[in-house]
Parts: C-alpha cells; sequence; structure tokens
C-alpha cells in the first residue's frame, strides 16, 4: 500500500521534533583510555553508568534474524561479559532461541541515556555449556526459576567482531571508538 507524499510534517513528526534529546551529562573525567581489547572499556562504562544512577544499567536491546531473515529485536538482561563475550540466556523454547539457531548471528545495544553513552556489539552467537546454562538458572531467584527445567534454560555468548562505543555530547560533536576484529586481535578507529 503506497501512501501520497506530504508536504508537510505530520502532528507526530512536528511533536517529536519538539522532544528533548541529549539531555544527559557527560560523565567527568579524562578522555577516554583505549585499552587493546574493547571487554575491560566496557566493563568501565557500564560500572561508570552504575555509579551515576544509570537505572538497571545492564539492560540491552538484542537484535537477531528472524526465520525470513526480518530483523527482530527485544530487551533483556546482560549476564556476564568477559573474554569469551556477552552472555545473556532464555528459554530453548522462545522465538530468540529458534532465530539465533537459523541464524547464530546478532547484535546487542546498550543506551545508558543520563550518562551520553552507547555501546553497539555485534557478532556470533554460541551456545555455552549445559553446566553454564543450568549454574544460570541456578542463580535467578525462585520465582524466575519456577516451570523451567534445567535443559529448557540456554545460556549463549556473543563472541564480539565489532563493538562501538559512542559518547554523545550535547554540541552533537559525538565520538566514536571503533573495535574491529582481525586476525592479529583488534583493529581501534576513533570517529568523530
Amino acid at each position: 500500500m503506497q501512501t501520497e507524499p506530504r508536504s508537510r510534517p505530520s502532528e507526530m513528526s512536528a511533536w517529536l521534533r519538539v522532544q528533548p534529546s541529549l539531555t544527559g551529562a557527560v560523565p567527568p573525567g579524562e578522555a577516554v583510555e583505549r585499552p587493546d581489547d574493547p571487554v575491560p572499556l566496557f566493563r568501565e562504562w557500564i560500572t561508570t553508568a552504575a555509579a551515576t544512577g544509570v537505572p538497571e544499567p545492564h539492560a540491552m536491546t538484542l537484535a537477531t534474524l528472524d526465520l525470513d531473515g526480518i530483523p527482530d529485536a527485544r530487551t533483556l538482561i546482560l549476564k556476564d561479559v568477559d573474554e569469551r563475550g556477552w552472555a545473556f540466556a532464555g528459554s530453548r523454547s522462545s522465538r530468540k532461541a529458534a532465530q539465533l539457531d537459523a541464524h547464530p548471528v546478532a547484535a546487542l545495544n546498550f543506551w545508558w541515556q543520563p550518562v551520553l553513552r552507547a555501546v553497539r556489539v555485534r557478532g556470533r552467537i554460541q551456545e555455552a555449556s549445559v553446566e553454564e546454562s543450568a549454574a544460570d538458572l541456578a542463580a535467578r531467584s525462585a520465582e524466575a526459576r519456577a516451570g523451567v527445567a534445567p535443559g529448557e534454560w540456554v545460556l549463549w555468548r556473543l563472541l564480539a567482531t565489532h563493538v562501538e562505543f559512542w559518547q554523545g555530547a550535547p554540541d552533537r560533536r559525538h565520538t566514536r571508538i571503533v573495535y574491529e576484529r582481525t586476525d592479529a586481535g583488534w583493529s581501534i578507529e576513533e570517529q568523530a
């Protein structure tokens, strides 16, 4: 279904344009350090977000591809991040599990508005061991475990190939630090 082109903005468009954006404050401190690996910088940013009062800094958007190759996204909680990857979990019978099985790639997005920071992570997906998945399920509250059989719970890791750190600025001179995985490790590029 095609729509007629509009010559003036819609009411929604006009409303959206007047909504405040970039209302947070850049954390005080020195220029951003650039370690050779993105994990230490991510850990620093997420703990800074928590320390400055960002609610639920471990909440993230997980984007997958559905069975037809169309992007699909949902919000969930980061379980861990280390040299093995960014970990998250869910039910084996979930839509995301079917999507990750069919297309074992994904992207994560973290948005910490009060500190004008975002992190994007892309890469391959790997299922953790049965023991690790069972340990993650056991660490959940009794209410969250209710009705979930150990074999039904899965811990996945996103093995990053691309990690982008975005530091917003009220003057719109944003900074991006982009890590790309190479055969030799990580390449690092700063983009303004």
